[in-house]
């Protein structure tokens, strides 16, 4: 299985702290059968900010010593940029890091609260450049929970979207469990990833949304979101579905 979202390189944001915590998510990752994960350090949220350089060279420090730890996991490199208006600029100066650096792939987070109102026209001027922004998480975005229209124009539009295995699970409460249903009923979302922090209150939870999924909605379903990892990692293009609209209900009035 491969996890394309996680915080597992240690020292550089929220996650991992030190190698021995990276190296107890690793053991982790490869219980639950993951193989392969992208390292997708946090990047201009305010608080951290970590470059296409100093990942991969962080990255490959992570692979060296989880081979002499003989942990049998791969870390691939990648990148989680909260969106920001110079973001193709930094892009075109090798600042940012699509996820596996072969894909044309690129995570973008919006802040939990809303969705900045130029973001259509940025996912635009990206995809002109041939980059696809992958909005990570839009299950906990409290506007796009709100407003889901946004999110299906997204979609419509090009960009894909990721969805936490945490969110399928229960882990954040039953009202985006149930919004995290709908993204995927109505076709609004493409991969499946842990955004693992930790092995305490931020684990990877993988095996068990898959084991949700395929009970919920059959073994295609499954197929559909690792193939789609698979294809990242591999740089090509992804499988999507025709997106549909979210039918509002009471319950996703939540915030």
């Amino acid at each position: 299985m491969i996890d394309i979202h996680s915080h597992i390189v240690p020292g550089v944001d929220d996650g991992a702290r030190t190698m021995q915590d990276s190296v107890d998510m690793a053991k982790l990752a490869v219980s639950e059968g993951i193989d392969r994960i992208i390292a997708t350090p946090h990047h201009m949220n305010g608080q951290y900010e970590n470059e296409r350089v100093d990942i991969l060279h962080k990255v490959d420090e992570l692979n060296h010593h989880l081979k002499q730890e003989k942990i049998d996991l791969n870390v691939l490199p990648g990148q989680e940029c909260r969106i920001y208006g110079e973001l193709l600029e930094d892009y075109d100066n090798g600042k940012l890091l699509p996820l596996n650096r072969v894909s044309s792939y690129l995570f973008v987070e919006f802040p939990s609260g809303s969705v900045p109102r130029y973001a259509d026209r940025l996912f635009y001027e990206m995809q002109n450049e041939g980059l696809v922004p992958v909005i990570v998480h839009p299950e906990r975005n409290a506007e796009l929970i709100q407003r889901p229209d946004r999110l299906y124009n997204f979609v419509k539009n090009g960009a894909a979207t990721q969805l936490t295995a945490s969110s399928l699970t229960g882990y954040f409460g039953k009202n985006i469990q149930r919004f995290s249903h709908q993204l995927i009923e109505a076709n609004l979302t493409h991969f499946i990833a842990s955004d693992a922090h930790n092995i305490h209150n931020r684990s990877f939870k993988m095996e068990e949304a898959m084991d949700s999924l395929e009970k919920k909605y059959g073994i295609d379903t499954i197929y559909y979101f690792t193939e789609n990892a698979e294809l990242v990692i591999e740089g090509k293009n992804i499988y999507k579905e025709i997106p549909e609209k979210v039918k509002k209900k009471k319950f996703l009035g939540i915030f």
